[in-house]
């Protein structure tokens, strides 16, 4: 069952070597994501699964210890996720696959992708040791329905599982984003902090993939992968932090 997640944004300008100057900029999101991460820590969960959007080709499963990279923005720094278990695997089902994943989700061997990256930034800055981890990149094409089912199945590998859900929202808020301006997108991200802060599941999956597409959305998908982790289980939350810098929204979130 669900007991806690932790809602981040994905942008590698969250870790300050890649942003240098621009650093301090993001000092209030990266504050708050400790806060958040450190909400899922003192919910004592036996699994940490960190979702997060991956490009075509990169989503599926990232086992504990696998590593990602910042070179492509142009800084030397390695990040891993966790610490690889004995076996690296050996608490897996006797299929072989990866506790909580869906059936047609790939595995390991990859880099991480850039949000699980970030994550594993997140989790090392903390000095996250307090379950075992497990990375998954969403595809973001992935309807609704498909990310409600790859949730539930996240939340019924263990009697208690946190999630941390990594994703940006639009990128469209203002003529210097990324996605220039678009009228939709104010509405949209305000939908989307609303329904964050108050672990509204339903309006997360009412979330429509065509308007999350156009508006560059990044989240849409691990967001609705949240709402099918979360059905059932009763849990509340807060938005920490929300604002659009460089034209693209940001929003954290804790739910226990």
């Amino acid at each position: 069952m669900l007991v806690a997640a932790a809602v981040c944004p994905c942008p590698p300008l969250l870790v300050p070597e890649v942003a240098t100057g621009a650093a301090p900029e993001l000092d209030a999101a990266r504050t708050a994501c400790a806060d958040a991460v450190g909400l899922l820590a003192a919910a004592r969960p036996d699994r940490l699964y960190v979702v997060g959007p991956a490009p075509g080709g990169a989503h599926g499963v990232y086992p504990a210890g696998t590593a990602g990279s910042f070179a492509g923005f142009g800084v030397d720094l390695s990040v891993r996720l966790g610490e690889a278990s004995v076996g690296d695997g050996a608490d897996r089902p006797a299929d072989g696959r990866p506790s909580g994943a869906d059936e047609g989700l790939p595995v390991g061997g990859r880099p991480l992708p850039v949000s699980l990256s970030v994550a594993a930034w997140l989790l090392g800055r903390a000095g996250w040791a307090d379950a075992p981890i497990e990375g998954l990149g969403v595809d973001e094409a992935a309807t609704p329905d498909v990310c409600a089912g790859v949730g539930r199945g996240l939340a019924d590998s263990a009697a208690r599982v946190a999630l941390l859900v990594m994703g940006d929202g639009s990128a469209c808020r203002t003529v210097k984003a990324p996605g220039y301006l678009d009228e939709r997108a104010a509405g949209f991200d305000a939908e989307a902090a609303r329904a964050l802060g108050t672990a509204d599941a339903t309006a997360l999956l009412a979330l429509e993939p065509e308007l999350a597409y156009e508006l560059k959305v990044a989240g849409r998908a691990p967001w609705q992968v949240l709402a099918g982790a979360a059905e059932g289980a009763g849990l509340d939350g807060r938005l920490l932090f929300e604002d659009a810098p460089y034209g693209v929204g940001y929003f954290v979130a804790a739910w226990s």
